[in-house]
């Protein structure tokens, strides 16, 4: 499943979060590569140490923890705390690449399995040319370039890359998911059943086939999850 969840960060936060990061010292993206990413990576990335990273990753973390579409496309078990990375002049792409299927946090030494892959854009678009990432899957090759605060999520098995960025620069934060719902096409169900009811919900309240339906949402997840 691919979801945009549009305005994940408010303009306040995409204003703070932006300072925060275009004003850091940025280093070598290829400092959390795999082996085969790190061929292909030519970008820039926040150290994860630095003070304004830090704060940064605070106010994105708030602010997925409180949009329910998020919640309700993710269903979070654990989400490796949020990076920032740039593409600008030299260090401008990210060739086709697939994410490690397990991510260390370093800090921490904790093991996040990598159901999906998420982008939070911090650029306006049209602030820059190029720097489409391009996501390969089931579904077809998806082009994604969203307004500023906007976040995707897809797939963590996607062949995905990050085409050249040819003028300006392209900032985003980027981080990794372990769902309590392991498998893809179960979270699209789960998702697709609670948009559902939600709609059905604000047009006739709360009606006893609303109910039945919320029960078997909450019994499919019961049935799928691992927590």
């Amino acid at each position: 499943m691919l979801l945009r969840i549009p305005q994940a960060l408010n303009p306040e936060e995409l204003a703070h979060v932006r300072q925060l990061v275009t004003g850091a010292a940025w280093g070598d993206g290829r400092a959390t590569a795999g082996d085969q990413s790190a061929r292909v990576k030519n970008n820039e990335q926040l150290p994860e140490e630095l003070p304004a990273a830090q704060e940064a990753r605070h106010i994105v973390s708030v602010a997925l923890a409180r949009n329910p579409m998020f919640v309700t496309g993710a269903l979070p078990k654990t989400v490796y705390p949020p990076l920032f990375n740039r593409y600008a002049a030299k260090a401008n792409a990210f060739g086709d690449h697939i994410d490690n299927a397990v991510r260390t946090h370093a800090a921490t030494a904790r093991h996040v399995r990598t159901d999906i892959s998420c982008t939070l854009f911090l650029s306006d678009p049209s602030s820059y040319d190029g720097g489409e990432l391009v996501v390969q899957d089931t579904y077809g090759e998806q082009r994604i370039k969203f307004d500023a605060g906007d976040l995707v999520m897809y797939p963590g098995t996607s062949v995905h890359r990050v085409e050249p960025v040819t003028r300006g620069e392209r900032l985003a934060c980027f981080f990794w998911i372990e769902s309590m719902v392991r498998r893809d096409d179960q979270r699209r169900l789960l998702y697709e059943m609670d948009m559902a009811i939600l709609a059905l919900r604000r047009a006739g309240g709360d009606t006893a086939e609303t109910v039945k339906l919320t029960g078997c949402y909450h019994n499919l997840l019961r049935m799928w999850a691992e927590v």
